[in-house]
């Protein structure tokens, strides 16, 4: 198990607790919507197709070698068409600043974000670092350079 050491930004509502894992085999530790006092009782509204950085109220120190992802909630996405446009987002190890969450609605309808709410899930993950270099030509491979669509679909 990879220990995570969160943070409370001075602003935040402590009371909604630390991300947490709905079930015993969830991947995602769910991130609330933590907002600063203005915004507590109102929360935001997205209009269709509008973005806004919601905040969760965190910093995070990552150990060295891992990331945090950010995802969208399964449930968001189909019934609300809430989503996260730079998904997986990524937390580099290195990053120590307010952890805010990235939020697009693509739905039809204006959707409402209030203080609590589960916005996302953070997934941690190993990363690996790659060597680069540059060669002459690349291996043979049976796909060669088809690209988008090149396998068909069936």
């Amino acid at each position: 198990m990879v220990e995570i050491v969160l943070s409370w930004l001075p602003e935040a509502d402590q009371s909604l607790g630390l991300p947490g894992y709905a079930t015993a085999g969830a991947a995602g530790a769910d991130l609330r919507a933590n907002f600063g006092a203005d915004l507590r009782d109102s929360g935001i509204e997205l209009a269709p197709g509008a973005r806004a950085l919601v905040p969760t109220g965190l910093r995070m120190a990552i150990p060295e070698g891992y990331e945090v992802q950010l995802r969208p909630r399964s449930g968001l996405a189909l019934k609300h068409g809430i989503t996260l446009p730079n998904s997986p987002g990524t937390i580099d190890s290195d990053y120590r600043g307010p952890l805010g969450v990235i939020v697009m609605n693509a739905g039809q309808e204006a959707f409402q974000i209030n203080h609590g709410d589960r916005i996302a899930q953070m997934v941690v993950a190993p990363v690996v670092m790659a060597a680069f270099s540059v060669a002459e030509d690349l291996e043979y491979t049976a796909r060669g350079a088809g690209g988008f669509g090149s396998t068909g679909r069936q």
